[in-house]
């Protein structure tokens, strides 16, 4: 507890089961939570280990390959949070060179062009890409989604949407139009929509 309240922790494997308080209780007493994994051999504490927020609940006896499964979800958890490095001059003038995005899904990583990306969603700590071929879902945030993207070929228009600049037919009120699809257009983010789309 001391280590938790004095250092930065970036994951904690938790126990439900320990003397005088359980994993539970010891969750809910830290102020600054790290990415939690529930590590138990009682399946009963699992809805409330999700409802703490925790990023994945090992259930005793687990397998190397599940517990290698969580380690990589709660990776891409923590990268998402801190944001990508800051990338030097030469690597920023490659990333905009590059004509595609790479996303992780469902263990695999998906090559997506640009021009296929119509827009992406904010799902708390996913974001979803819908594309012209359909829906990825995957473990992100749109802030660092933000920083890594092309300005000059998206913008974020809302808390929760990013669209591709080139996909907006029609700006009306504090709706954009995409083909079928309305989006909403945060009051913080109109002008800049204004000033940078029309």
């Amino acid at each position: 507890m001391a280590v938790l309240q004095q250092q930065h922790i970036d994951l904690l494997f938790l126990d439900i089961q320990m003397p005088e308080l359980t994993g539970v209780e010891f969750l809910r007493t830290l102020p600054r939570k790290p990415v939690v994994i529930f590590t138990t051999a009682y399946a009963e504490y699992a809805l409330e280990g999700y409802a703490l927020d925790v990023t994945d609940y090992l259930l005793k006896p687990f397998s190397f390959e599940r517990f290698l499964q969580a380690v990589n979800k709660a990776i891409v958890l923590i990268q998402a949070k801190s944001g990508p490095p800051a990338a030097p001059p030469a690597t920023r003038e490659a990333q905009a060179a590059k004509d595609h995005i790479l996303v992780k899904s469902e263990h695999k990583v998906h090559r997506l062009k640009y021009d296929d990306i119509l827009y992406i969603q904010s799902m708390r700590e996913y974001a979803a890409f819908y594309t012209l071929s359909g829906r990825i879902l995957s473990l992100n945030s749109l802030k660092s989604l933000e920083e890594t993207l092309p300005p000059e070929r998206f913008i974020r228009i809302h808390k929760s949407y990013i669209v591709a600049i080139n996909k907006i037919d029609t700006l009306e009120g504090n709706m954009v139009q995409l083909g079928k699809e309305r989006l909403p257009v945060g009051a913080n983010y109109r002008e800049e929509v204004v000033k940078r789309v029309f």
